[in-house]
């Protein structure tokens, strides 16, 4: 089989194509809590400790001279990228625990007895008979 043949049996294969579509999603949805931890989460809380903005929480290490940028220890983006994390983490442990209540809810449920084969229905007609003709 040739490289370009294995290659397209690879790419084509669902594992390859849903962990593309996962990834793409994932991607997006970074975006979403990215927005909702800066936009929504991260003014009340500034508001809470004086109106600061995490994002402008740094350090100077050394200051700026001439053509030499500074050197900024931005430990506020930190704390941003950390809260962007935790809500990330938690979302996706809810979607989990979902998904796990649902798979529990559909495993729980009692399948009906199977129903009898032909050779136990005559075993159980034979038995009857005999049980008949015994008890006449």
């Amino acid at each position: 089989m040739s490289l370009l043949n294995e290659f397209k049996a690879f790419a084509v294969k669902g594992n390859v194509v849903d962990m593309a579509v996962g990834i793409i999603i994932g991607a997006a949805f970074g975006k979403i809590v990215s927005s909702f931890v800066g936009d929504v989460i991260m003014p009340p809380i500034g508001l809470l400790i004086g109106g600061m903005d995490f994002s402008d929480l740094a350090i100077t290490l050394k200051a700026a001279e001439g053509d030499v940028p500074a050197v900024v220890l931005a430990y506020g983006k930190f704390i941003q990228t950390v809260l962007d994390f935790v809500i990330v983490a938690f979302a996706i442990f809810m979607g989990v625990k979902a998904i796990n209540k649902l798979k529990r809810e559909e495993a729980a449920a009692p399948e009906a007895p199977p129903a009898p084969t032909k050779d136990q229905e005559l075993l159980t007609e034979i038995r009857d008979l005999l049980k008949s003709q015994r008890d006449k």
